[in-house]
């Protein structure tokens, strides 16, 4: 994606249903899961890079033994970091006690990080600070094991505000304002409730203090637990738990919106973020890992029995799309199939700005994750190219010479690497002309393959804010001198601010949305503005299921094209000489292209959740106020 835009996060969770030994004996370590965690949090980089955690649980410690441990970075390579501590604190162990080396239960009792359960989490950095503090597994922490709760997710809560209140009406003093802090201790406090009740239950039955312990464990209902936390929840959410006694959770929003997939078998129970990550790590097949259900909990409990129960009422389906057009990794079969189909169903529009002259048109694709894109769009220009010299050769005279033919079958699409992504430039300068003198030297291009009279066609995954390709690509492609620079994004128009976990919590820096207010300019429609202002500050004070998104009305004058070519204008610098035409993937392709994969809000303001109206118009008076404050 030429515009830099960051997502929320990724999650691995791991237990190990086997004793340790089971696991040395067989794959040669006891550290077989710490090895596991580190595959599937690398597998799963391109989910956030702003910092990396991992937490343990080591199950039937004794009373005074460490059972829980938990690591977390910010630095350039969180991930590695991470890893090279726990590596670090395991050599010096190893080093030290000799003894330790082939003794699977000292290694348990004596070295940090090794155990049964584990949970690892990678972060961009949106709503909370981008310090240590603020990165996942999050700890709460209890003398009894049963209310230890560590926590991590790939979530956006829309409605922290009401959360965090009813914290306080439950009569606690959060120490923080972020949704991760609200949702730990909201889910904390019915942890808590849940199992007091158990142990009065137990006392009443006569059971003393320390046989309640083991008791709690089995007893307690985390299904139950979950509903009771969850209930008020509005957001998009994948959300893991471990106990301190060794149960374990991942909770998935009910609309579907944020991603989670698992496996198990005798020896493991997996979860993450994406597909691939657990087949790849774990070597099993594309039929064996299964999608959790929207509003559905994976629960593993302490004695390893695994259930999956419905925790909330499931809504209609919108799971991500950015998922599918950019974030998770194209490896994934479906995945891959799809961003094909982006780019194929993309064509019609390309050739018609091409008027058919794929003879005179050189193809690319900014790098690289719109490769699979490209590789779509190519085909159908194969297709176009070959139904052409069918009907050349059929329809030519009988003695067509072999030269004839030749030249007939020797036209193919002119594809060629044009934009390379040189180096990641890093802006340590805040002044505006030195930091857009950077951003004009992200890209480079290749010289001597564009003539005067071609077009050039290059496809992105999307424009969001189109910075980049202003400040930078179309610039740089314009040196080629081409007739025509032809910008194709796979994802149609981005014209609302995402609130579920990807960043984009404003609509000024939206291109289209600037695009739209540019064009209620100059048709003198711009009391629109005005109006639509009015009609969200008038809802301020409504509940959230009566809230109506009214910032599609900024659109609503104008047809899709003509906002595609005022995206264009804007993004052409006065010394392009060339002519240049950006072309959107219509909703409707999209939704062809990724028919189990429906959410579209940023797209076209349907929400899935009743939050989602209240953040676009808290967004769009942030915009006419002059607030710079996100709208969630």
């Amino acid at each position: 994606m030429s515009d830099a835009l960051k997502h929320e996060c990724g999650i691995a969770v791991l237990r190990l249903l086997k004793p340790l030994e089971f696991y040395k004996e067989k794959y040669g370590s006891a550290f077989y899961g710490v090895n596991k965690m580190y595959l599937m949090m690398e597998k799963q980089h391109n989910r956030g890079q702003d910092g990396a955690g991992f937490a343990s649980i080591k199950l039937d410690t004794k009373p005074g033994e460490r059972y829980i441990s938990r690591v977390r970075s910010i630095a350039q390579q969180p991930i590695q970091d991470i890893f090279a501590q726990i590596n670090q604190r395991i050599n010096k162990e190893l080093t030290e006690n000799p003894e330790y080396v082939d003794n699977v239960s000292l290694q348990k009792k004596n070295i940090p990080y090794i155990g049964e359960l584990f949970l690892g989490h990678v972060r961009y950095g949106t709503f909370g600070k981008n310090s240590v503090e603020s990165v996942h597994p999050f700890l709460r922490q209890n003398n009894w094991q049963h209310r230890n709760l560590i926590l991590a997710g790939n979530f956006n809560m829309t409605n922290v505000k009401e959360l965090f209140q009813n914290l306080i009406d439950l009569g606690q003093h959060p120490k923080e304002y972020t949704d991760t802090i609200t949702i730990m201790e909201k889910i904390g406090h019915f942890l808590d409730d849940s199992v007091s009740k158990i142990y009065k239950e137990l006392k009443n039955e006569g059971y003393n203090k320390n046989e309640c312990s083991p008791l709690i464990a089995d007893r307690l209902n985390v299904a139950k637990m979950l509903k009771r936390a969850a209930k008020n929840w509005d957001g998009g959410y994948a959300m893991a738990g471990l106990l301190g006694h060794g149960d374990s959770f991942v909770l998935r929003d009910p609309a579907g919106i944020r991603p989670a997939y698992y496996y198990k078998d005798d020896e493991i129970v997996i979860v993450a973020s994406e597909r691939p990550v657990i087949q790849t790590v774990f070597n099993v097949k594309y039929e064996d890992v299964k999608e959790l259900e929207p509003g559905h909990a994976i629960i593993t409990k302490k004695s390893g029995k695994t259930v999956i129960k419905k925790i909330l009422k499931p809504l209609e389906r919108k799971a991500c799309s950015f998922e599918r057009i950019y974030f998770s990794r194209g490896s994934d079969a479906e995945i891959y199939k799809e961003r094909k189909m982006l780019g194929r169903l993309l064509m019609p529009k390309v050739l018609e700005a091409i008027d058919n002259d794929i003879k005179n048109t050189v193809f690319s694709y900014i790098p690289n994750t719109a490769e699979t894109s490209f590789f779509g769009m190519i085909e159908t220009v194969e297709n176009f190219l070959n139904k052409k010299k069918t009907d050349a050769i059929l329809n030519g005279s009988r003695n067509l010479s072999a030269e004839r033919v030749t030249e007939i079958l020797s036209e193919m699409p002119r594809i060629e690497k044009i934009a390379i992504k040189d180096v990641k430039l890093r802006t340590f300068i805040t002044e505006d002309s030195s930091r857009d003198d950077l951003v004009a030297h992200v890209y480079d291009v290749t010289y001597g393959v564009i003539k005067p009279t071609d077009n050039l066609v290059i496809i992105d995954d999307s424009i969001v804010r189109g910075t980049t390709l202003k400040m930078s690509i179309i610039k740089m492609l314009s040196r080629l001198s081409p007739k025509k620079i032809v910008v194709v994004s796979s994802a149609p128009q981005i014209r609302y601010p995402d609130c579920y976990g990807i960043d984009m919590a404003n609509l000024e820096s939206l291109v289209a949305f600037r695009a739209a207010l540019e064009l209620l300019k100059e048709t003198n429609q711009y009391h629109i503005v005005k109006e639509v202002y009015d009609k969200c500050v008038d809802q301020t004070e409504l509940e959230d299921k009566n809230v109506k998104n009214f910032v599609t009305e900024i659109y609503e004058p104008f047809t899709d094209e003509q906002i595609s070519d005022k995206i264009a204008e804007l993004l052409t610098g006065e010394n392009v000489k060339s002519e240049v035409k950006i072309i959107f993937q219509s909703v409707e392709s999209l939704h062809q292209a990724c028919p189990n994969h429906l959410g579209d809000w940023y797209f076209t303001g349907n929400y899935p959740t009743v939050g989602g109206n209240r953040v676009v118009n808290r967004a769009f008076i942030n915009f006419y106020e002059g607030n710079k404050k996100r709208a969630y």
